[in-house]
C-alpha cells in the first residue's frame, strides 16, 4: 500500500526554523517527483517546493532563499528545511508524489498525498 507520512510540524516563533519530513512506504521515492504543498485556513492549496527524479528542484517565489527541499534515498524520505519562518507560512503542509513526474508545483499532477502536518508561526 502506497503511503506518505509527514512529520516535523509545530509551533515556532517568527524567524525560527523547522524541518519537515515525508516518509514513503510501499514505493520508492526515487521514481517520483515529490512536492510540498500548503493550505492555510480559507485559502487554496498552493505549491511550495518540489524535487524531481533527477534531483532538480523548484520553489514558490514566496519561499525562495528560505526553504530547501532535499531527498535521502536510503531513508526513502524527502525533507523540507524551513528557515526564517514568517506568520504567513502558517498552514497545513502536505507532501505528494507524482510517478515519473517532472517536478511542477501543480497539485492535480500528483497522485498520492499524505495527511499533512500543521505549521504555526506565531509569537
Amino acid at each position: 500500500q502506497l503511503q506518505l507520512v509527514e512529520s516535523g510540524g509545530g509551533l515556532v516563533q517568527p524567524g525560527g526554523s523547522l524541518r519537515l519530513s515525508c516518509v514513503a512506504s510501499g514505493f520508492t521515492l526515487n521514481l517520483y517527483a515529490i512536492g510540498w504543498f500548503r493550505q492555510a485556513p480559507g485559502k487554496e492549496r498552493e505549491g511550495v517546493s518540489c524535487i524531481n527524479r533527477s534531483g532538480g528542484t523548484n520553489y514558490a517565489d514566496s519561499v525562495k532563499g528560505r526553504f530547501t527541499i532535499s531527498r535521502d534515498s536510503a531513508k526513502n524520505t524527502v525533507y523540507l528545511q524551513m528557515n526564517s519562518l514568517k506568520p504567513e507560512d502558517t498552514a497545513v503542509y502536505y507532501c505528494a508524489a507524482d510517478l515519473f513526474g517532472f517536478g511542477v508545483l501543480n497539485a492535480p499532477e500528483y497522485e498520492y498525498w499524505g495527511q499533512g502536518t500543521q505549521v504555526t508561526v506565531s509569537s
